[in-house]
């Protein structure tokens, strides 16, 4: 094909993705977090279609691949953060309190229950066209409707405020004591055990 046919092509697909860019714009602070290998190209597409992202975390290894996206993000001042754990990627929702938090499992859990909107990743953000003008378009979409729950989380959490987490979590006749000494009790118990079958293994 000659040269010219390809830079027609480039240039008007170009102008149909800016286009799609332009029509949805994303207003929010965003973190990003996953397993699927495509967070950084994610975080990227956010950024150009305007959103905040303060945080990539992703289970991939660093590699080549990758180097001019995490180039680019971080010049946007993005913290990007290869072979992320849980723990990392729950600190950076709750240090960064973002609009959205986009992430795995325990990730979007731990945001709703900070009355924070949250997708995730591989089902919801992933599976969904990342490239030209129809990933843009689409990407927006899903995001700006999340977004916009922010007020139906307030609202359930002022509803259920004083409901028991944790322990005290459920429907209870009389809301339950807190014994942290029998916790205490049983762990020294566990490490006894484990401690007694190693030293059978020996």
């Amino acid at each position: 094909m000659p040269q010219g046919q390809i830079d027609g092509v480039k240039n008007a697909m170009l102008g149909a993705i800016g286009a799609a860019l332009a029509a949805t714009p994303i207003k929010g602070r965003i973190t990003v977090s996953g397993y699927e290998g495509s967070e950084l190209l994610v975080a990227r597409l956010l950024i150009e279609s305007g959103a905040e992202v303060e945080y990539v975390g992703t289970a991939c290894p660093q590699t080549k691949w990758s180097d001019p996206d995490r180039e680019w993000l971080e010049a946007k001042g993005v913290t990007v953060n290869y072979r992320a754990s849980l723990e990392q990627d729950l600190s950076a929702v709750d240090a960064i309190k973002p609009d959205l938090a986009i992430g795995t499992t325990p990730v979007v859990q731990h945001a709703k229950a900070m009355s924070i909107p949250a997708l995730y990743f591989t089902n919801l953000i992933s599976a969904r066209p990342l490239m030209g003008p129809a990933g843009a378009g689409s990407l927006a979409q899903v995001i700006n409707a999340a977004i916009a729950n922010k007020a139906r989380f307030d609202k359930m959490t002022a509803f259920f405020d004083g409901v028991g987490s944790g322990d005290t979590s459920g429907i209870w006749s009389e809301t339950p004591v807190a014994r942290p000494e029998f916790k205490a009790r049983y762990a020294k118990q566990m490490a006894a055990a484990a401690k007694a079958e190693e030293h059978v293994g020996t």
